[in-house]
This record gives structure tokens, C-alpha cells and sequence, in this order.
């Protein structure tokens, strides 16, 4: 009998870990996602890092500490003692996106944060989950006398004021201009941890759309069609990427499965002429 012992590829490995939502590795999917930019990565070790870190805070805090002072002594210890914030100075770096690099840096962006903030808050024993609120990630924590939403680019935790001063440019944005307006609470939701993860991706992905680094963004969208394989405009942007890239036959299968699954979509008449100048000219 033959063993097969190849080496997953990055790929593969993340594949393997986004397959069930009941036994979702949040902190390890988010890891993973910096193999692409370094193959080396060893995620065990990042892992193991993050563990040291939770096990040092642990033994500042008596084993009956009420949560409020758990979650005072965890803010203490991440935004304070070790030095983690926002990267102000260059936050579209791709690298605030891979946990291996913020943990060696101590600057993120508030996602990235967000889910180190988690790891620890949740191995503290806290009631904290992530919130996909628009714009800038949060994290919040059910506390015996209320919730506390938290921003981890900084650590300064937000009133109710705030959050509506915060959201007040996407309201105006959404142009629905009549009495209906999205109570605060669904903006506070607990995000899933597949939807971290996508949002995760989605920053990477703007990142080399802008800078027009076709095969980062492929590699970006392999991964986003693992985590959601229904989310047809996936594909239709992966296609785009091959056709900018030259690859017309990866382009025109792509952009044929869109087309086969996405019949409502505004552009489907725009994508159906580009597979047929593709088919043409073969550009």
C-alpha cells in the first residue's frame, strides 16, 4: 500500500479548514492566509505564539477575576503593555492583513487585530465576538451589566453616540431617503467566522485591484471561492483577473460560470460581450 504524503498546498490547507462552520478555526484560517505572500509560514509556530501570549496574561489574573477586570487587564496587556494599534502610517500595506506580520510589528488594521484581540479575549474565558460593522471592524463583549463594543485599532471602547457618529456617513451613503431607518442593533450583529475571514480576503483583494497585481488577486480569489463556492461574483472577478493576466481560457471558463449562475446581475449583458471579445481576439 502507497502513502501519500504530499504536502498540502496552501490552498488545499485552507480548504481543509473552512469545510464545516461548526468547527471553524478562526484564528488558524486567519493565519493561513499569509502562505501565499510567505510559503514558509509556519503557522504551528504563530499558533504557539499567540498561546504564550494568552498564557502571560493569564497569570496576571486571579482564577476567579470577575470579567470586568479580565477585560480591563486584556486591553492593558495588548493596546498598552505590548504596543498593538492601527497601522496610521501605511494601512494599505498587504502585510497588515497576515497575522505572522502583525504579531511582529504590533500594527494592523482593525480586522487583523480584531481576531488576535479574540483569541485572547475568548482563551480569557470573555463573551467576545467580532462585529462587521461598516467601514471598521469591531469586537464586542457581553459583560453581566451590558455590552461593550470595542474598537482594536485602539482599544478605546465606544458609546452608543459614537457608533451612530461613525455610521452616520454610510446611512447618508445608502440613499434610502424615507422614514425606515436600520435600527443600531443589526449593525452590531456577531459577524460568522467565515464572514471575517471573507472580509479579511476582500481587504487583500482591494489592495491588488488597486495596485493591479493579477496574480496576488488570483490567489486571493481561489481562496474567497473556497470559503463561499456559491458567490458567483467571485468568479466573475477571478475571470477579469486571467483576461488582465492573458490566461483567456481560465478567463472565459470563469466568466462562463457566472454567466450559468448570476442571471439577475446588472452586468451580465457587459460580462457576456467581454467572453465574446475574449472568444474574438483572445484579449
Amino acid at each position: 500500500m502507497q502513502l501519500n504524503l504530499a504536502v498540502p498546498s496552501p490552498l488545499q490547507y485552507f480548504s481543509s479548514l473552512v469545510q464545516s462552520d461548526a468547527h471553524f478555526p478562526l484564528l488558524e484560517a486567519a493565519v493561513s492566509l499569509a502562505q501565499d505572500e510567505y510559503p514558509d509560514l509556519d503557522v504551528e509556530q504563530v499558533l504557539g505564539d499567540i498561546d504564550q501570549l494568552l498564557a502571560r496574561l493569564k497569570r496576571r489574573l486571579p482564577v476567579d477575576a470577575p470579567d470586568l477586570q479580565r477585560l480591563r487587564a486584556l486591553n492593558q496587556f495588548v493596546f498598552r503593555d505590548l504596543g498593538f494599534g492601527g497601522n496610521i502610517n501605511d494601512y494599505y500595506d498587504p502585510d497588515n492583513s497576515y497575522l505572522n506580520t502583525v504579531l511582529r510589528t504590533r500594527r494592523g488594521i482593525p480586522i487583523t487585530l480584531a481576531v488576535l484581540w479574540l483569541e485572547l479575549a475568548v482563551g480569557l474565558g470573555l463573551n467576545a465576538r467580532g462585529v462587521a460593522f461598516p467601514g471598521h471592524f469591531m469586537v464586542k463583549v457581553n459583560l453581566p451589566k451590558g455590552q461593550v463594543v470595542i474598537d482594536p485599532f485602539n482599544g478605546q471602547s465606544l458609546s452608543r453616540e459614537e457608533l451612530a457618529e461613525r455610521l452616520e456617513p454610510f446611512r447618508q451613503r445608502g440613499s434610502v431617503s424615507d422614514e425606515f431607518e436600520v435600527p443600531m442593533g443589526l449593525y452590531l450583529q456577531s459577524a460568522p467566522p467565515r464572514e471575517i475571514i471573507a472580509r479579511m480576503l476582500r481587504n487583500l483583494q482591494d489592495i491588488h485591484k488597486t495596485q493591479e497585481d493579477w496574480p496576488r488577486l488570483i490567489a486571493v480569489q481561489d481562496r474567497l471561492i473556497v470559503l463561499q463556492p456559491d458567490a458567483w461574483a467571485e468568479y466573475r472577478d477571478r475571470g477579469l483577473a486571467w483576461a488582465a493576466q492573458g490566461d483567456v481560457g481560465s478567463a472565459v471558463a470563469d466568466l462562463e460560470t457566472y454567466l450559468a449562475h448570476a442571471e439577475d446581475a446588472l452586468d451580465i449583458d457587459a460580462m457576456a460581450e467581454r467572453v465574446a471579445q475574449l472568444r474574438r481576439t483572445g484579449h
